[in-house]
């Protein structure tokens, strides 16, 4: 089947095509991702009216692109996917919206696709990886540990209890006078910083239970950098290392937790699958490799255009669902919560 994906929830615009064949296997046939930073970044943040402004004007261009380099007619698809949220509720009705127009003139089904399902569910196309996996999504806007168990089949385990982890780099990002987005920036100059200079703490630390907590952290490095202002680049480039570190550190305990929970049950995971847009810092995936051999499983991290935000997720999503009968109305609505756990289970 050939699904077309499109991809709204925050301030990428994005339409894919994915093909996938009868025994489960995927191929990304075309994948457009039109990025809006340039219009974000004079606000330290994404602003959701500039968002769902510029997904009304990019959106045309970006599935016609997407059907363009797959070379195909919209009468060779096979059904239209969107994320129908979670995400900012601006963008969310601007894709599902053009998804139900193209689905109701080419008499194909409409999938509503759960934007975290999608993130889930993207190892299965780059990586084939069976059921049940545990994955941790760590973006700007989400920090979840979750069982995936099968498509629909999805058990929360733990997650941030206030920021993201994503968020938490912007923000402190942000606080050291760095330009938006600030995971990169951080990552690139925690290279030349020391990770042990300030001595930051790690919220939720050994609890039992696999939540997060950062806003601790994130006040910890303003106060510290409050003492010894004016900051210098090697003060900067510290803090940054000094961060990562500690989010690092954070991140390998809540899912070392994590694992010891799942450990001799039936869904213990055959894999530890990264995604979203923190995935792809070195420094913590490094430090998550090391956990997944300690537990002797893979750990596996899809390529860095498939862990943020894109239309090739969506479209694989609905692949997936549609594979199992499952199709949505023209009255499916959008949500800008919506609880990968509440996603409807295939008949």
């Amino acid at each position: 089947m050939l699904v077309l994906g499109i991809e709204t929830t925050c301030d990428e615009t994005a339409a894919a095509v994915v093909f996938r064949s009868l025994d489960g296997l995927g191929e990304i046939r075309s994948n457009v991702v039109l990025s809006q930073l340039a219009e974000h970044q004079p606000y330290g943040g994404v602003v959701p009216e500039i968002a769902a402004r510029a997904h009304v004007e990019l959106l045309d261009g970006a599935i016609g692109k997407a059907m363009e380099d797959a070379n195909l007619k919209f009468s060779d698809i096979d059904a239209v996917a969107a994320a129908a949220g979670p995400g900012l509720i601006g963008g969310v009705i601007v894709g599902l919206t053009t998804a139900k127009a193209i689905a109701l003139v080419i008499g194909k089904p409409l999938l509503a696709v759960n934007h975290l399902e999608a993130h889930a569910l993207t190892v299965r196309l780059t990586d084939g990886v069976g059921f049940p996996y545990l994955l941790l999504l760590v973006s700007g806007g989400h920090t979840q540990l979750v069982s995936v168990e099968d498509v629909g089949r999805y058990r929360y385990l733990g997650g941030t209890v206030d920021d993201a982890i994503g968020e938490a780099f912007d923000k402190t990002a942000k606080m050291l006078g760095l330009p938006y987005p600030g995971g990169p920036e951080i990552e690139l100059l925690a290279v030349r910083g020391n990770p042990g200079r300030f001595n930051l703490p790690r919220p939720m630390l050994r609890r039992p239970e696999p939540n997060f907590s950062l806003s601790g952290l994130k006040t910890a490095v303003r106060l510290e950098a409050e003492r010894i202002a004016p900051l210098s680049d090697q003060d900067v480039a510290d803090f940054c290392a000094s961060f990562q570190a500690a989010i690092a550190d954070i991140v390998v305990d809540r899912v070392r937790v994590c694992l010891g929970t799942l450990r001799n049950s039936v869904w213990q995971p055959r894999a530890l699958v990264v995604a979203g847009g923190v995935a792809a810092n070195q420094t913590i995936r490094e430090a998550l490799e090391a956990v997944a051999a300690e537990a002797m499983i893979a750990l596996v991290v899809p390529p860095p255009e498939l862990c943020t935000d894109n239309g090739a997720m969506i479209a694989w999503a609905g692949a997936e669902r549609l594979a199992r009968g499952m199709v949505d109305g023209l009255e499916a609505s959008p949500r800008a919560r919506w609880p990968l756990e509440t996603v409807p289970v295939p008949a």
